[in-house]
């Protein structure tokens, strides 16, 4: 064997050597979870570390559910109940819609990251008393709502439209909601943020609306509470939108802890396992008649978690 190939034989076996000892202690940091580990191009036989789990679900409560609505307490009451996150009211009429202020902004992202309480959601729920359809502040409210969910880092607005904002055997204020959505939905796309509509309206309805549009900004916030008391199958309406067509979900009773009312939770799981929904899940409601909230609260959070780990 001549110089050169000694040399090229030397080489190959230390660059198999060390391929080997790499590939043993990727496999054993695998193993032991320590970290993740990045492919080095050393040996095509490396194994990637696999990520850490990401949660299907989070598990957070609507502040005005929990007594704090537009109130920056809510985080404190949250982080007692045991909560991942919270849906924050963006404000009311009588306090201007505060989180549009920056230092209202700023109190938040403070008391979330004191308490580790995330901000989970977003939700314009005076639109009920100040319809979208009808009142132009409403209108400026929503323009204003992509820019306060940008600054908190929010992906889900919840509009809402009962009481007054009602769009149920309104043709023409669902024609004037769906010529606003179109005006405003190009900038919640260019933000990233999605625009869902809470209604009476069922799956077809929604989607009508949401053709009309035109947007992957505007999708559906579905109540499994609020469309079983309308008569609605929740579960046939949940595989009709599916996981593209529905944001974010509320899990709510009226009058009874979650899991004791008209709701078959068990079901929704299974149903949202189905169309691959993953994301937020609030509780509302569920509080019965003359109970505390907080334990009310905590019961309901122990049994979410019991059903949606």
């Amino acid at each position: 064997m001549n110089r050169r190939d000694a040399l090229k034989q030397t080489l190959t076996g230390l660059v198999t050597c060390l391929a080997g000892t790499t590939y043993a202690s990727a496999n054993f940091l695998k193993n032991s979870g320590s970290f993740n580990l990045p492919a080095t191009g050393v040996s095509s036989r490396l194994t990637a570390v696999p990520p850490m789990a990401v949660p299907r679900f989070y598990i957070g409560a609507c502040d005005w559910s929990i007594g704090k609505s537009s109130d920056v307490a809510a985080f404190d009451v949250a982080k007692q109940i045991g909560l991942d996150g919270l849906q924050v009211s963006m404000g009311s009429a009588a306090n201007n819609m505060h989180l549009r202020q920056k230092e209202v902004q700023e109190a938040y992202r403070a008391a979330a990251k004191r308490t580790g309480v995330q901000i989970g959601g977003l939700a314009l729920g005076e639109l009920n008393n100040v319809p979208y359809k009808s009142d132009p502040k409403a209108e400026e409210w929503v323009q204003d709502s992509i820019d306060v969910a940008k600054a908190l880092r929010v992906k889900n607005i919840l509009l809402a439209f009962f009481s007054a904002g009602d769009l149920r055997n309104d043709p023409q204020g669902t024609k004037v909601v769906v010529e606003r959505l179109k005006v405003v939905a190009p900038k919640a796309e260019k933000a990233g943020v999605i625009l869902g509509i809470e209604s009476w309206l069922s799956a077809p309805e929604h989607m009508a609306i949401i053709d009309a549009v035109g947007s992957p900004a505007v999708k559906v916030y579905y109540d499994v509470c609020n469309s079983t008391d309308r008569g609605y199958d929740i579960f046939s309406e949940m595989r009709q939108l599916g996981s593209k067509q529905i944001c974010e979900i509320h899990l709510k009773e009226n009058g009874a802890l979650l899991g004791k009312g008209n709701v078959d939770m068990q079901k929704v799981r299974h149903v949202l396992d189905e169309i691959g929904y993953r994301g937020w899940l609030h509780m509302e409601g569920a509080i019965p008649k003359g109970q505390p909230m907080l334990e009310s609260y905590q019961e309901n959070n122990r049994y979410v978690r019991s059903i949606f780990s």
